[in-house]
């Protein structure tokens, strides 16, 4: 369908879209270069949607539905993408740096490189993610699902993770410094060399994990379990 009557139907509000969505199955809509700064589009069902270069800054995106959707060189920038479905995602050129993506579902999603410096991850759904070379540096992972993720060569220093699930969670030569790692779980882990230097691992579960050359200078282990 074309951009501007697509566009036209979503300007009519979350409601009347979502009614033409369920509808029209078999529609995927164009919404390429759309200009939707600001917009409420809060719960939009815009699975399949064309995004492509659309312009998304400080639109309220929290809870929509983006399976499915194009969105290579979208503007995500000031965005609220607080739970919203991102699975399989390739979010390589988008800029998340202080986003709020909290309990976001990001399962499978390409974030490789991407800067997302104080983004607030907490409780969300990273399983399968490809965060590889990510710049996490102070973000909010707390009560994040990191399982099976690729977290090679991301920046984890002063990264809140308390309470993530970081089980066999590959971590060797990782910089988390300060980083707080309270109450995760890092069973069987491996955290050969990685710098855990002043990082907080007060409850952690250390069970299984390999900590050969790792940097434990000033870590906190109070009630850590380890059992190695």
């Amino acid at each position: 369908m074309d951009n501007l009557r697509c566009l036209a139907i979503l300007k009519q509000g979350v409601e009347v879209w979502n009614r033409w969505r369920l509808e029209n199955p078999q529609v995927k809509p164009d919404l390429s270069k759309a200009d939707l700064r600001g917009a409420n589009l809060s719960g939009a069902n815009l699975t399949d949607a064309n995004l492509t270069d659309a312009n998304l800054t400080d639109a309220d995106l929290s809870w929509a539905d983006f399976c499915g959707v194009k969105l290579r060189g979208a503007n995500l920038s000031g965005a609220k993408l607080r739970g919203v479905n991102l699975s399989e995602q390739n979010l390589r050129r988008s800029d998340l740096s202080g986003q709020n993506l909290k309990r976001a579902d990001l399962r499978k999603a390409d974030l490789s490189r991407q800067n997302l410096r104080r983004a607030d991850l907490s409780g969300a759904n990273l399983s399968e993610a490809n965060l590889s070379g990510a710049k996490l540096s102070w973000a909010d992972l707390s009560g994040a699902d990191l399982s099976e993720a690729n977290l090679n060569g991301a920046d984890l220093s002063g990264t809140n993770l308390s309470g993530a699930n970081l089980c066999r969670q590959n971590l060797c030569g990782q910089n988390l410094r300060r980083a707080d790692l309270s109450n995760a779980d890092l069973s069987w882990a491996d955290l050969s060399k990685a710098d855990l230097s002043w990082a907080d691992l007060n409850g952690a579960n250390l069970n299984g994990a390999n900590l050969n050359g790792a940097n434990l200078n000033g870590a906190n282990l109070n009630e850590a379990l380890i059992k190695l």
